[in-house]
């Protein structure tokens, strides 16, 4: 059957099914507005970019009340929210929250779509259920941030990707949809380019697929497209080359502490860890009690650290040369005392981390859950959305090892690719792994697969 027809079929035979899980969908998101809204720091730095291209025709962060040309964010953000607010009005960030609801709930039949065409009827319907039901994608739809939109192109993208491999026959509209989508992808996020290496590989290394260079072509061309306004921009402005974003959202003047982030990667495996030192510099005091035993080889370098955390401490500035000098003989130390853990250990904790945390971090929870003489509540809270990621990641893992989709390597490509970056990061987010989560669903769902389409690796 056409898959235009199984999707009709599926849809009649279930209406009431998508009736009541779509409202559930909207519900749960909705009650997270209700209860858990809140706006983070980024939010309103998109927010400002947004606000001065609206009001002022340049893409600028405000500083001392004068706009001034940035390119720390790329503009895929704040182009969103400077849509909505041409018409609700600026600085309406709920325009925003509802938009994302919605796009969030379309990502539910985005999965849906997905793992009916890859798996089965039986399977989609448990993707969607979960999808509707999934608090990790709600809790972000309800934050004004990049992650709901970045989730929903990510998943189009592989979609777009699928049904264009599925074709018997080339197929230029599939591949014209995986190229905006992927385009849209990087002009939210950075990392979002990665799908385009991963499509890009795999349809390259895959045997008997019609006219290859030709798809490749359309999705390169598509994807890279808007990136080329934006360097010309970069360069002319701010005389910079740079087609993305700094890694580090500095400014082309701004100092980067380099010795500090190379120190904060020989030790830092958690989010916890993010917020009780990494985020304090610059404007907080650091206390050495805060950092755990694996920051330090030995006494020594323990009263190092601690006397360079005293010299930051007595003016809560940014850190210095001199100082982020020392926090880079620290970091060559600790290197070469173990290069096994530097390079292997700590990257494979830190992704671990991000697979696995609760995913509390966009909630009000403290981020030392598992205190629970501390604070009960959170407690609870914090090992239940524990253990619900573990069970959906678990379900993952043995679905796709007992039910090898069509198409499997090119999503454990784009994961491996993921997590390939992540690896290199100091600051383990659980946010980073989110974008994975269509995925995670289908695979997850894929236990349930019924009678139908036979799938292959």
């Amino acid at each position: 059957m056409l898959y235009h027809l199984r999707v009709r079929e599926l849809v009649r035979r279930h209406f009431r099914f998508f009736l009541i899980a779509t409202a559930a969908a909207f519900a749960l998101r909705l009650l997270f507005f209700w209860k858990l809204r809140f706006l983070g720091g980024d939010t309103f730095i998109y927010g400002d970019i947004a606000k001065n291209w609206l009001q002022h025709g340049t893409y600028a962060l405000t500083n001392d009340g004068v706009p001034v040309p940035t390119y720390i964010r790329l503009p895929g953000y704040p182009a969103f929210l400077a849509a909505l607010w041409k018409i609700t009005g600026v600085e309406h960030y709920n325009a925003a929250v509802f938009v994302q609801i919605i796009a969030d709930v379309v990502t539910c039949f985005i999965t849906c779509a997905l793992t009916l065409r890859l798996v089965g009827g039986r399977a989609a319907l448990v993707a969607f259920l979960l999808a509707a039901l999934c608090p990790f994608t709600s809790n972000y739809a309800i934050t004004p941030l990049t992650e709901t939109l970045a989730i929903f192109f990510a998943a189009l993208t592989l979609l777009c990707a699928v049904g264009a491999l599925d074709e018997p026959r080339f197929a230029p509209g599939w591949w014209i949809g995986c190229g905006l989508a992927i385009a849209a992808s990087i002009l939210l996020r950075p990392d979002g380019g990665l799908l385009l290496p991963a499509v890009v590989v795999y349809v390259l290394f895959r045997p008997a697929l019609r006219r290859k260079g030709a798809a490749v072509a359309i999705v390169c061309v598509i994807a890279l497209g808007p990136l080329v306004p934006w360097t010309i921009r970069n360069w002319r402005v701010l005389h910079h080359f740079e087609p993305l974003a700094p890694r580090y959202a500095t400014s082309p003047d701004e100092y980067l502490p380099a010795g500090y982030i190379r120190w904060a990667r020989t030790w830092v495996i958690d989010y916890t860890s993010v917020e009780d030192v990494l985020w304090k510099i610059p404007g907080e005091k650091i206390d050495i009690d805060s950092l755990p035993s694996r920051a330090f080889d030995d006494p020594s370098e323990r009263e190092e650290t601690a006397s360079i955390f005293d010299a930051y401490n007595s003016t809560l500035n940014a850190l210095s040369p001199e100082l982020d000098s020392r926090f880079a003989a620290l970091a060559q130390a600790r290197v070469q005392h173990s290069r096994l853990r530097y390079y292997m250990v700590l990257p494979l904790l830190r992704i671990a981390d991000m697979w696995l945390r609760p995913r509390e971090e966009a909630l009000p929870i403290d981020p030392h859950w598992w205190e629970y003489e501390d604070d009960p509540r959170d407690a609870v809270i914090g090992v239940g959305l524990g253990v619900l990621n573990l069970a959906l990641v678990i379900a993952a893992a043995v679905g796709a090892i007992r039910v090898r989709v069509q198409y499997f390597w090119l999503f454990l490509l784009w994961v491996l690719l993921r997590c390939a970056l992540l690896a290199t990061v100091e600051t383990p987010e659980t946010r980073y792994t989110l974008e994975c989560y269509p995925l995670v669903l289908m695979f997850a769902a894929a236990n349930w697969k019924g009678p139908g389409r036979k799938t292959t690796a």
